[in-house]
């Protein structure tokens, strides 16, 4: 894991796209200490509050970054932006990236997360590298990918795609359109051709500070804490594979390396998930969450089922494990008291954010 902060990525090129996003916004604060040359492709940060304006990456960006906000599914303009910046590194990460808001709006959450894959990938098509050069394409998708059926053992990546939900199923279809590009136009047996490497990267349920999204866990719990409200808590029983945001964030880096540096073996499908100890209930986490934040913080129970949400859901991370050499770095505790801190600096406002992210990153790597 260190090795993605050993300079490899000084002065590299790397395309982020959806860089205004929760995850986005920790991966553009993971290049700029990287030294990476960033292109961030995305519309307007998806939350007010958001991470990305609350570290002031567009107002006062650092060294390296630069923002482009576009739409992910205006092709002509995406493949405009990957001629010319002639990235060595992609990072796809634009996406409708919520459960619930897929059953309000499932054509456009098919349209961002699966044409938004595809777009992606026809505009690298589009841009052929010059002979010797390479890149590396990692389309970031989901552990909701999968078809669930409610297994007690984790998915591994030769298991069943599919997806109830309209999101899990978008998921699910830019997993198979990145290998049919794969197939078609960047095959690891015509390598020498084309110079391109594609991975995709299925990652289990994300925490940190800064995710401000509407009908999530713990942005719901901070909100509501810092105006002294209650908090619904749905599906207490609910298992999932919860992790900090910088462990895939990190992963996906790790893994555009090591295709890079290691060539084919390293394309394809790849899960990103805590340890089987950090395999938890949304009931133990909403309640480890709430004693960390202190007084004030009170739950409630939500006895509505609403749509359709996975019941367990766990990923095997063995491929990981073994080939790539990444484990987690931070277990579930230390990863909620990351985060409660984040959401309580954020809530007094005596806090540079900016500084504390960059501070949480060093801590990381230094784990």
């Amino acid at each position: 894991m260190l090795r993605v902060m050993d300079g490899f990525y000084r002065g590299r090129k790397v395309l982020v796209t959806g860089h205004t996003g929760f995850k986005g916004a920790w991966m553009c604060l993971l290049l700029a200490r990287a030294g990476a040359t960033v292109l961030g492709y995305s519309l307007a940060p998806p939350s007010r509050p958001s991470l990305f304006g609350l570290t002031r990456l567009d107002a006062d960006p650092p060294a390296g970054l630069t923002s482009l906000h576009a739409d992910i599914l205006d092709l002509p303009r995406l493949s405009r932006a990957v001629a010319e910046f002639e990235p060595e590194v992609v990072i796809h990460m634009a996406a409708q990236s919520l459960v619930r808001p897929s059953y309000e709006d499932p054509a456009g959450t098919f349209a961002v997360n699966a044409l938004g894959t595809v777009n992606l990938l026809e505009a690298c098509r589009q841009a052929p590298l010059k002979p010797g050069q390479r890149r590396a394409i990692v389309i970031v998708t989901s552990d909701k990918c999968y078809e669930n059926r409610e297994w007690v053992h984790g998915y591994r990546e030769t298991d069943r795609l599919g997806g109830h939900d309209p999101y899990s199923a978008s998921k699910g279809c830019a997993e198979i359109a990145a290998a049919s590009f794969a197939r078609s136009f960047f095959s690891p047996e015509t390598l020498s051709a084309h110079g391109t490497l594609v991975a995709t990267g299925r990652a289990g349920n994300v925490i940190g500070g800064g995710d401000f999204a509407t009908d999530r866990l713990v942005p719901d719990m901070a909100r509501a804490f810092a105006k002294g409200e209650a908090v619904q808590i749905r599906r207490p029983d609910a298992v999932r594979p919860w992790q900090h945001a910088l462990e895939p964030v990190s992963a996906y880096l790790l893994l555009a390396r090591r295709m890079l540096e290691d060539g084919p073996r390293f394309a394809g499908p790849w899960n990103f998930g805590p340890s089987s100890r950090d395999v938890r209930t949304v009931g133990e986490v909403a309640a480890r969450f709430a004693q960390l934040w202190g007084p004030g913080a009170r739950l409630e129970l939500n006895p509505e089922p609403g749509p359709h949400e996975a019941g367990l859901l766990t990923l095997d991370c063995a491929k990981a494990h073994a080939l790539l050499g990444w484990r987690p770095r931070l277990d579930l505790d230390a990863a909620l008291v990351w985060t409660c801190g984040w959401f309580r600096a954020w809530a007094e406002a005596k806090t540079d954010l900016r500084a504390l992210c960059d501070t949480r990153i060093q801590e990381f790597f230094d784990e």
